[in-house]
C-alpha cells in the first residue's frame, strides 16, 4: 500500500493546491516540498531490498473483464528506485524554487497543480510493472507538461511552443504503443518484469524489427533525439522551473528510461546497437554545436541537454557494461549540474530580466551565492576534477575506447561532443559572472533564499560527489545498471584512475573547450556557424510547421471533398466505399457461387418483381420530384405484396401505411421546395451508375449468401407463442414494436419527434427571413439578417474550422449555386 501512495500522493496534492496555496502564500514551495521530501525517505528504505538484483513488486485489481485484465502492477528494482529518488529528490528542491520564481502570481496554485500531477506521472511511470499503465503515466507526463509549457497561455509563443511538445510526443507515444501491444502478442504478458526475461523470445519473433523502431520512436521523441529534438529548446518558453525540472530530471529523461527499462529484453542485436548508437551519436553532436550558437542562457542549456541525451542514447545503444555503468552515472551527473544552472538562469532572469549572455558580465558581485553555485555546476559540466562530472565524463571515453563497434568513430564524436560542453559551461558560468559589471549587472541583486536554496544544495552535491563517490555508487547506481543489464553487478568509482588514455582525452577536452569559448563569438556570427543553425537548428522547426501545414491541407482539401455541401456527393461517397468494402470482403473469402433456382417461381411472383423493378427504373428518367416519389411509393406497394404472398399480411398492411404516409409527406415537402435546376454532367452520371448497381449487387449477394445458411426459427417461435400471452396482441409486428422493444421503439419516436422540432425550426427561419429580407437598416436599431457564408466564403484557419455551407436563402440562390455545380 506504501508504493500506491508514492505513486498517488501528487495527483492528491494536484487535487488541493489550488486551495492550500492561498493560505500559505509564500510558504506554499517549501510547504510542497513535504511531499517529495518524504517521497525520498519512504523509498530510500528499499535500498537494501534491491541490492544483488533484487525487486520488490505490489499489485492491485483495476479493470478485470473476461480474458482482458490490466492491474495497477508496480515492480521497485534498482533502476526503478534510481530513477524514483531522482524525480523526488529535485523535485522537491523545484517546488521550494517554483516557490519563490512565481511568488505573487495569481496562477500560483494552478502552476502547483499541474507540477505535482507532471511528479506524480513521472513516479508512477517509473515504478509500473503493466505495459498498459505504464503508458498511462507516460502520456500523462505528455498532458502535465502541456500544461506547464504553455502556463503562459496569454503568450502566443507559449501556446505554440506547448502544443508542438505535445503532437512531437504523443506521436511517438502512439508509436511506443503499438509496440507494446506487439510485444504482449508475442510474449503473452504485459507485465514487464516477466517481457525482459523474455529477450530471445523477443528477439526471434517476426516483429522484432517493429518492435524496435516503434519503442524507439516513442523513446526518441519524448527524449529529443535526431531529428526531433527541436521541440525541447522551443519548450524554453515555459516558466523556469518547469524548464529546470523537465531537463534535468523528468520528462526528458522519459525516454532514456523507457529503453534502459526495456534494454534487456531488446539490446544486444546488430539492427539495435546500430540504430540506437548512430541516432545517439549524431544527437550529441549537432547539438553540443548547436549550443553554442545561442546567446539565451536557456537557448545554450536546452541544447547541451539534448547533447546530454543523445549520449544517454547511444552508451545504451552500445550496451557493454561499462557503456551501461556510465549511461546511469551520467545520467545523476547531468541531473544535478543542469538543474542547478537552469535555476541559476532563472535567478538571473527574475532579478534583471536578462537572459543574453552578450549583455552580462560582473554579476558576482550582486549575486556572490548565485555565481558561487553557477561556478561548481559549470565545472562539473565541463569535467573538471574534482567535480563529479569528471568521474562521469571518465567513464563515458572508457565506454567509448571500448564500445567494440566503430569505437574510434565513436570516442572522437565524444571528444568533439565534450569541446562544446566545455565551451558552454563557460558561456553559462564565466561570461555572466565575471568581469567587468554590464550595464544590466547595476540592477542585479542577490536572489531570495527560495531561489539560491535549490542550485546550492545541488552544486553541493556536484563537489561531494566528486571528492566521495562511493556514496552514491554500490548502494543506488550499482542495482540500477544491475537491472539494465539484466544481472547483477557492483559499481566501484573512484577520483584517480592514474594516467590513462581516458584521462588524457579529458585534458585534450578541456584544453580544447577553453580555445573555443574564446572563439565561440566569431563562429557564432561566420556564415557557416548561421548556416549550421539554420539547417541543424532553425531549419528543423520550420519542417514542423510544413509537416503541420500540410496536415492541415490536407484536412482542409478532403474536408471541401467530403464535407461539400451536396447530398448527391454525401451519398455517393458512403455507397461507394460500402461497396468497395463488402465487395472486396466478397472476392477476399470466395462467396460466390450460390445457385439461383426460379422452379417454384409463380406469375404473380414475376408480376410483383417487375413491378418493384419497373418502379426503381422509373425514377431515372422522371424529371418532375413529385413522380419520382410516387414512382417509389410503387416499388414499396411490390414489397408490400411481397410479404402478403408470403403469408405476412400484418406486415403487409404496415408497409402499405408506411409507404402512403412516407408518399403524402414527401409531397408535401416538396411543394415548399422552389424549383430548382439540376446539373449532373456525363461523368456523374456514369458514376451514379456505377455505384447504383454496385449497390444492387452487393445486396443482392449479401441476401443469396444469408439463404446458404439455415434458417433458425427459435426467435420467430418465440414470438409466435408469446405475442398474444404475453403481449395480448394478436398483430405480431405490432407486438413487437409496442411490448418487446418498446423503449427501442420510443428512442425511435423520440428521435422523429427532435428532428421534427429542427425542421420546423429551419422552415421557421427560413420564412422570417424572406418576411425581413430587404428591410434590415443596422445600426438604425433593427438587427441585420446575418451573412449566410457557403464553404468557399469561409475562412480557413487552423484555430477556426470552416463554416458549414448554408442552405441559402428563400430564393433558393445558394442552393442553386451549390446543386448546379458540375460534378468534377
Amino acid at each position: 500500500m506504501g508504493i500506491l501512495a508514492v505513486v498517488f500522493a501528487g495527483f492528491i496534492l494536484a487535487a488541493f493546491t489550488p486551495w492550500i496555496t492561498r493560505s500559505l502564500g509564500r510558504l506554499s514551495g517549501w510547504m510542497y516540498a513535504l511531499v517529495p521530501t518524504g517521497i525520498v525517505a519512504y523509498l530510500a528504505t528499499y535500498t537494501a531490498a534491491v541490492q544483488d538484483g533484487g525487486a520488490v513488486s505490489a499489485s492491485f485489481d483495476w479493470v478485470a473483464v473476461e480474458a482482458f485484465t490490466v492491474s495497477l502492477s508496480f515492480y521497485l528494482d534498482g533502476l526503478s528506485l534510481f530513477f524514483a529518488l531522482l524525480i523526488s529528490g529535485v523535485g522537491a528542491l523545484i517546488y521550494i524554487y517554483a516557490g519563490a520564481y512565481l511568488e505573487g502570481h495569481h496562477h500560483l496554485g494552478r502552476f502547483f497543480s499541474y507540477l505535482s500531477m507532471f511528479m506524480a506521472s513521472m513516479i508512477g511511470m517509473v515504478l509500473a510493472d503493466n505495459l498498459l499503465t505504464f503508458y498511462i503515466f507516460f502520456e500523462g507526463t505528455s498532458f502535465a507538461s502541456f500544461m506547464l509549457i504553455g502556463f503562459n497561455h496569454y503568450s502566443s509563443e507559449s501556446r505554440r511552443s506547448a502544443w508542438q511538445a505535445l503532437l512531437v510526443t504523443k506521436a511517438g507515444g502512439l508509436a511506443l504503443l503499438v509496440g507494446f501491444v506487439l510485444m504482449y502478442m508475442v510474449t503473452g504478458t504485459y507485465q514487464i518484469s516477466e517481457i525482459i526475461q523474455q529477450g530471445a523470445l523477443i528477439q526471434q519473433s517476426e516483429f522484432y524489427v517493429a518492435i524496435v523502431i516503434l519503442v524507439l520512436a516513442g523513446a526518441f521523441t519524448k527524449s529529443a533525439q535526431f531529428p526531433f529534438y527541436f521541440w525541447l529548446p522551443n519548450a524554453m518558453k515555459a516558466p523556469t522551473p518547469v524548464s529546470a525540472y523537465l531537463h534535468s530530471a523528468t520528462m526528458v529523461k522519459a525516454g532514456i528510461y523507457v529503453m534502459a527499462r526495456l534494454h534487456p529484453a531488446l539490446s544486444g542485436t546488430d539492427f539495435w546497437v546500430i540504430v540506437v548508437t548512430s541516432f545517439g551519436a549524431l544527437t550529441m553532436l549537432l547539438s553540443a554545436w548547436l549550443a553554442l550558437q545561442y546567446t539565451d542562457m536557456k537557448g545554450v542549456l536546452a541544447y547541451t541537454t539534448v547533447m546530454a541525451l543523445g549520449l544517454l542514447t547511444m552508451l545504451l545503444g552500445i550496451g557493454s557494461e561499462i557503456a551501461l555503468k556510465a549511461c546511469m552515472l551520467f545520467v545523476l551527473v547531468h541531473a544535478l549540474y543542469k538543474a542547478t544552472l537552469f535555476m541559476i538562469t532563472g535567478a538571473v532572469d527574475h532579478g534583471i530580466h536578462v537572459r543574453d549572455i552578450t549583455k552580462l558580465s560582473g554579476l558576482r558581485h550582486k549575486m556572490p551565492i548565485t555565481a558561487a553555485a553557477a561556478g561548481l555546476a559549470a565545472l562539473s559540466m565541463a569535467g573538471i576534477p574534482p567535480f563529479f562530472g569528471f568521474i562521469g565524463k571518465e567513464v563515458v571515453y572508457e565506454a567509448a575506447l571500448n564500445g567494440g563497434v566503430a569505437e574510434t568513430a565513436i570516442a572522437g564524436i565524444s571528444v568533439l561532443a565534450n569541446i562544446a560542453l566545455v565551451a558552454g559551461a563557460g558561456l553559462l558560468a564565466l561570461k555572466p559572472f565575471w568581469g567587468s559589471p554590464s550595464e544590466a549587472a547595476e540592477h542585479a541583486h542577490q536572489a531570495s533564499a527560495g531561489l539560491w536554496f535549490g542550485p546550492v544544495v545541488l552544486a553541493a552535491f556536484c563537489v561531494l560527489l566528486g571528492l566521495f563517490p562511493g556514496w552514491f555508487g554500490d548502494p543506488f547506481l550499482g542495482p540500477a545498471v544491475g537491472a539494465v543489464m539484466g544481472e547483477p553487478t557492483s559499481l566501484y568509482l573512484v577520483l584517480w584512475h592514474g594516467f590513462t588514455i581516458e584521462l588524457l582525452l579529458s585534458a585534450i577536452t578541456v584544453a580544447s573547450g577553453v580555445a573555443l569559448y574564446f572563439a565561440t563569438p566569431a563562429m557564432r556570427n561566420h556564415a557557416i556557424g548561421r548556416g549550421f543553425e539554420r539547417a541543424f537548428g532553425s531549419g528543423l522547426d520550420r519542417g514542423y510547421d510544413r509537416v503541420i501545414d500540410g496536415i492541415l491541407g490536407l484536412a482542409k482539401w478532403q474536408t471541401r471533398l467530403l464535407q461539400n455541401g451536396v447530398l448527391r456527393y454525401y451519398m455517393a461517397t458512403i455507397l461507394g466505399f460500402t461497396v468497395l468494402l463488402v465487395g472486396g470482403t466478397f472476392l477476399r473469402h470466395e462467396l460466390g457461387g450460390f445457385a439461383i433456382d426460379f422452379s417454384d417461381l409463380q406469375i404473380y411472383d414475376a408480376a410483383i418483381a417487375l413491378l418493384i423493378v419497373s418502379g426503381a427504373i422509373s425514377i431515372i428518367f422522371l424529371r418532375s420530384r413529385l413522380a419520382a416519389v410516387v414512382s417509389l411509393g410503387i416499388s414499396g406497394i411490390g414489397i408490400a405484396l411481397v410479404y402478403l404472398t408470403f403469408g405476412a399480411p400484418d406486415l403487409a398492411m404496415t408497409q402499405f401505411l408506411v409507404e402512403t404516409l412516407t408518399v403524402i409527406l414527401f409531397a408535401l415537402v416538396l411543394i415548399e421546395l422552389p424549383n430548382l435546376k439540376e446539373s449532373v454532367s456525363n461523368g456523374g452520371r456514369i458514376r451514379d451508375a456505377l455505384i447504383a448497381v454496385g449497390v444492387g449487387a452487393v445486396i443482392t449477394g449479401l441476401m443469396l449468401v444469408a439463404l446458404q445458411y439455415p434458417f433458425d426459427s427459435s426467435m420467430a417461435n418465440f414470438y409466435a407463442v408469446n405475442t398474444y400471452t404475453e403481449a395480448e396482441g394478436r398483430n405480431i409486428v405490432n407486438t413487437i414494436l409496442v411490448d418487446f422493444r418498446a423503449i427501442d421503439t420510443l428512442g425511435e419516436i423520440v428521435v422523429l419527434m427532435i428532428a421534427g422540432f429542427g425542421i420546423y425550426t429551419l422552415l421557421s427561419y427560413q420564412s422570417a427571413g424572406s418576411e425581413g429580407e430587404g428591410n434590415s437598416e443596422g445600426p438604425e436599431g433593427k438587427v441585420d439578417q446575418p451573412r449566410r457564408e457557403t464553404l468557399a466564403d469561409a475562412p480557413a484557419s487552423a484555430d477556426q474550422p470552416a463554416a458549414a455551407p448554408a442552405s441559402g436563402d428563400a430564393n433558393g440562390a445558394d442552393i442553386a449555386e451549390s446543386v448546379d455545380k458540375p460534378d468534377t
